[in-house]
């Protein structure tokens, strides 16, 4: 059938919904190209259910079990909660010769140190952080803390990260995440790090402080919320279905938690992930990470133009199994595959308490995960 796009409205006048435009992304500083219209292109593909794979509780040759031997020989002990040891093939290493300095400038090398971590959420492999429970996610939290306490000491970054799903380069099933500490202030959080502060010297407010207090007014890309925290679909989002989780409290790292705010984080992120399995029925993958102010050498400066924050970037557009990692946004300039616009939904998890919500899903809703323990 033939498909006429609308370019523009009747009366002449800009819509965001309709019109394609380009939206300015604070944190990168960078302009992402917002193509709206292409919402309506048919799609003759299949829109399939997940078909997740059966997970064993335990697996004696999975590496990250309770009990298991790791290809270096050490055997894990059988831990009861959660579990974190070196990694035993790390991409940074503490001990290394530093490079030599550059004979052209277009040839440049430094050096890189740091040391990473493995942390296992639960001894269970076929448990994910929806299927657990909020006093398990808690525990999670806490490692959390720990690790950048530590790390954090002695790297001016710390990292924390999980890759969920096979398509995400997640080739074991079990709940886990990294923790790489560096050296040296990685690309990403150094562009946030500039943006915010020069945000912070012309306005004297932390950006993301504001942001929060802008999307709380205007409610329309709120996901879900409570009284410390709060996710938002960014108004410059690019990945299909990103979001990002703030807190509501000028927060600059993780270690500066509260004890009511450890609780309610583990609810937010409960309800996030469970809406996100909930989606098209799967074990839904995604990319996470944590931004928090430097440490380190840094941590002595002032960083009060940070606010800490989560990011998830998940590849599914849609169904369980059309994504789309590779685009001409990758090689030309970022380009959303999808547009985000307020609508209702059907909840996916049953109240209390209530949700504020996006269309993600609108058929019955899936099965909600049963807490393990």
């Amino acid at each position: 059938s033939h498909v006429t796009f609308k370019m523009a409205t009747d009366d002449g006048v800009f819509c965001a919904d309709e019109n394609q435009h380009i939206r300015y992304n604070p944190l990168r500083g960078e302009w992402i190209l917002v193509c709206p219209h292409r919402l309506k292109r048919p799609w003759s593909g299949q829109v399939e259910k997940g078909g997740d794979e059966a997970v064993p509780v335990h697996d004696p040759r999975n590496p990250l079990c309770p009990g298991a031997v790791r290809a270096s020989g050490k055997k894990n002990p059988w831990y009861e909660g959660t579990f974190v040891f070196e990694n035993d093939f790390p991409a940074l290493l503490t001990d290394c010769p530093d490079p030599p300095q550059p004979e052209h400038p277009l040839l440049k090398m430094a050096a890189a140190k740091g040391t990473c971590r493995v942390m296992c959420f639960h001894p269970h492999s076929n448990v994910t952080l929806p299927l657990m429970n909020i006093k398990e996610i808690v525990t999670v939290i806490d490692e959390w803390m720990r690790q950048v306490e530590d790390l954090g000491s002695k790297f001016t970054w710390v990292q924390i990260f999980e890759n969920k799903g096979k398509i995400m380069g997640c080739s074991n099933p079990h709940p886990h995440c990294q923790i790489w500490a560096s050296s040296f202030l990685p690309s990403e959080p150094g562009k946030s790090d500039a943006n915010q502060l020069a945000y912070y010297r012309q306005y004297g407010r932390p950006l993301l402080l504001d942001y929060v207090k802008l999307e709380m007014e205007k409610s329309e890309r709120v996901v879900v919320e409570n009284d410390d925290w709060i996710v938002v679909v960014p108004f410059w989002a690019t990945w299909p279905f990103e979001t990002m989780l703030l807190p509501k409290r000028h927060i600059l790292r993780l270690t500066d938690l509260k004890h009511n705010e450890k609780d309610n984080l583990a609810e937010i992120i409960k309800m996030l992930t469970t809406k996100y399995d909930n989606l098209f029925e799967c074990s839904f993958p995604y990319s996470m990470g944590w931004h928090g102010a430097p440490t380190g050498e840094l941590s002595s400066r002032d960083s009060k133009h940070w606010l800490l924050h989560a990011l998830y970037y998940p590849p599914l557009i849609r169904s369980a199994t059309v994504s789309s990692l590779v685009h001409w946004r990758q090689l030309s300039h970022p380009h959303p595959l999808w547009f985000c616009c307020p609508c209702t939904l059907e909840t996916a998890i049953p109240p209390p308490p209530p949700l504020v919500l996006l269309s993600w899903y609108t058929g019955d809703s899936y099965p909600t995960p049963t807490p393990s323990g």
